[in-house]
């Protein structure tokens, strides 16, 4: 079903105070701006990271950010019906036609690739030939599930731009992948083959049993032996360490969550997310804007996520969407992350930045701090939106 475009005030859930609402809309008529605005420079490319002066280093063929410029394209084209966003979000069918056709592109971020592009395309526009691409990348992302794990494999020892320790990648799973089992539930929906459904639940079902600890923290990744499934046990890739919570996989977990009970209903599923959110409220203490890693050292500064604060917004309010009980204290919540990101994170007025958000960390182990990143400038825009009551994503 075609979803309907209208003004940014068409919300259908309760949403934030007044006050918060106000701001939040402006903020939101900001990002359109800046993504008109930003067209001529951007072009047809897609932004991979930000630099010191605020402008993009681009994204190569493949890569797994590639679809989020194209998704807040998709939302401002939901939230304006102006041709100008369809025409730029439709330009980069080609860059994701070419990830179908080259094996050792696809991995498990097939879902957030073609969720916040071809999905989207299908629902804004009912487009068959973006209908039948994101099936296709379905079937695929469904070929990547262990059953003798109940796992999606994450990543693969052969990418397209180099080579992977065997080691790393066989018989990992991530806290990201929650994210892309909407394509999955989406490719249920449409077909009603079960093997999709089967497959995101076996998948959340492990990512409960194995990456969310018992006090409600997470890990980033876990092991399995590839070839028995058996577990092997928990590390982190992007976090402080193995034993610590990386506050973006923490918000992976929470968004994915809250979406796969949206979907299913599950209770289960519902109540982990709300023990996940529960726990980073704990972690946060009075901050505002995550930490990278909640355990990080802290007798240096410490580096902020302003992504993991996005993500986690987005998902506090699906929480609030959903519960019974906690409404109240999600929406307060998710108002006070994006609060943190208005006050200390938003380039949205800076007309020399090209992206919405500052201060974002994408791998601090590796240097990658303190930057805009496109993920974190999606989940900006989706989280404001939630925050204003619309419902109408694609996934």
């Amino acid at each position: 079903m075609k979803l309907e475009s209208g003004s940014y005030f068409a919300a259908t859930e309760p949403a934030s105070t007044t006050l918060n609402a106000n701001r939040h809309q402006q903020a939101l008529q900001r990002c359109i701006v800046k993504l008109r605005d930003t067209m001529p420079i951007i072009g047809v490319r897609n932004p991979k990271i930000g630099t010191k002066n605020n402008h993009w280093t681009y994204c190569r063929p493949y890569d797994w950010v590639v679809s989020f410029h194209a998704g807040q394209l998709w939302l401002a084209y939901q939230l304006t019906f102006d041709p100008v966003f369809l025409n730029a979000a439709r330009a980069r069918r080609p860059v994701f036609r070419a990830i179908l056709d080259h094996q050792r592109a696809q991995d498990h971020d097939l879902g957030f690739q073609f969720s916040l592009s071809c999905v989207a395309e299908w629902l804004m526009t009912c487009e068959p030939e973006s209908h039948a691409m994101a099936l296709e990348a379905a079937r695929l992302l469904l070929n990547r599930y262990r059953p003798e794990g109940r796992y999606i494999q994450a990543w693969n020892a052969l990418p397209p731009h180099g080579g992977m320790d065997a080691e790393l990648a066989n018989g990992r799973i991530i806290a990201d992948t929650m994210q892309n089992l909407a394509l999955l539930y989406w490719a249920f929906a449409e077909t009603g083959r079960v093997d999709f459904r089967d497959a995101a639940n076996g998948h959340a079902e492990t990512t409960l049993n194995k990456l969310v600890r018992s006090d409600d923290t997470s890990f980033h990744t876990f092991r399995f032996d590839p070839m028995s499934g058996k577990p092997v046990g928990g590390e982190t890739h992007q976090g402080y360490a193995d034993d610590s919570c990386w506050s973006r996989g923490q918000a992976w977990l929470i968004h994915g969550f809250a979406q796969s009970a949206a979907v299913t209903g599950s209770q289960t599923y519902l109540d982990a997310a709300c023990r996940l959110a529960a726990k980073a409220e704990e972690l946060m203490g009075s901050d505002t804007v995550p930490a990278w890693d909640y355990n990080a050292p802290k007798d240096k500064p410490v580096s902020r996520d302003s992504s993991a604060g996005a993500v986690m917004a987005a998902g506090l309010y699906m929480l609030a969407q959903q519960s019974t009980v906690d409404a109240a204290r999600w929406r307060d919540f998710g108002d006070r992350l994006i609060a943190g990101l208005l006050d200390s994170c938003d380039l949205t007025a800076d007309p020399q930045a090209l992206g919405l958000l500052a201060h974002g960390a994408a791998h601090v182990g590796s240097g990658y701090s303190d930057t805009m990143l496109p993920y974190g400038d999606y989940y900006f825009m989706e989280a404001l939106m939630r925050s204003l009551g619309h419902t109408q994503f694609f996934w």
